[in-house]
């Protein structure tokens, strides 16, 4: 196997998810509720929220969907139509209070240095906003490293739909056996399946899917191991 380019999913592979949205969407929900306490429960209802310990149940919604996804369940639950001025107002905020929080997982930094040493081509697929993977990969000191940051309304759909992943491979003219995906979700192993690029879980999420090796060619504890598993890859 010879890869030339390594995509990661951002939030449960590199950023901490409870850490840091566990806090950020109490804030956010606040936000959009406008301090009104109903609404911030029918919110924390419908986002599967456990306010007593500020993370989300492993059956949320926001795990691993895009504010395309669940924005329709905040909009009913604020009592106002959904439109792309919801899904904009929550992605605004999510960035602003993602920062706050913002936790990284292992040491990004020195990863990102070890791949680019290595010479990969490097990218983050997230159906977080690409505003917000921005933000947040800027904060943690690893944006420069990254040669392709898309996310789920970059225009090439989301996850685990395969268009953000084959749009890179379009634009970057390689072979789907050439580039890999390393995520924490199901959604992050059908994407990369569908476009058939090798499949890395990571069980450093918020939860692991039952049956998740099932669906990896190889399942690593973070990112920390990234390295290892590279170095005892067969060489051309």
């Amino acid at each position: 196997m010879t890869l030339r380019a390594i995509l990661f999913d951002k939030d449960g592979t590199f950023v901490d998810f409870d850490k840091t949205w566990g806090p950020a969407a109490f804030r956010v929900m606040s936000q959009m509720a406008g301090g009104d306490r109903a609404k911030i429960e029918r919110l924390m209802a419908v986002s599967h929220y456990d306010e007593a310990l500020l993370r989300f149940r492993p059956t949320s919604p926001l795990v691993a969907g895009s504010s395309g996804d669940y924005g329709p369940l905040w909009a009913e639950a604020i009592g106002v139509p959904f439109s792309s001025a919801v899904t904009n107002e929550m992605d605004r905020l999510f960035i602003q209070e993602g920062i706050v929080a913002l936790a990284p997982i292992g040491d990004p930094v020195a990863v990102m240095d070890d791949m680019k040493a290595r010479g990969y081509v490097l990218g983050v697929v997230t159906n977080d906003s690409e505003n917000g993977a921005r933000h947040q990969t800027a904060a943690l000191k690893i944006d420069h490293h990254f040669d392709y940051i898309v996310g789920w309304d970059s225009g090439h759909g989301r996850k685990p739909g395969a268009g953000q992943i084959t749009a890179f491979l379009d634009a970057y003219q390689m072979k789907p056996h050439e580039v890999a995906l390393v995520g924490d979700s199901l959604h992050d192993m059908h994407a990369a399946r569908a476009a058939g690029i090798v499949a890395v879980g990571v069980t450093s999420g918020p939860l692991v899917p039952e049956g998740f090796a099932d669906h990896a060619d190889i399942v690593l504890a973070s990112i920390m191991e990234l390295g290892g598993w590279l170095d005892g890859l067969p060489k051309a």
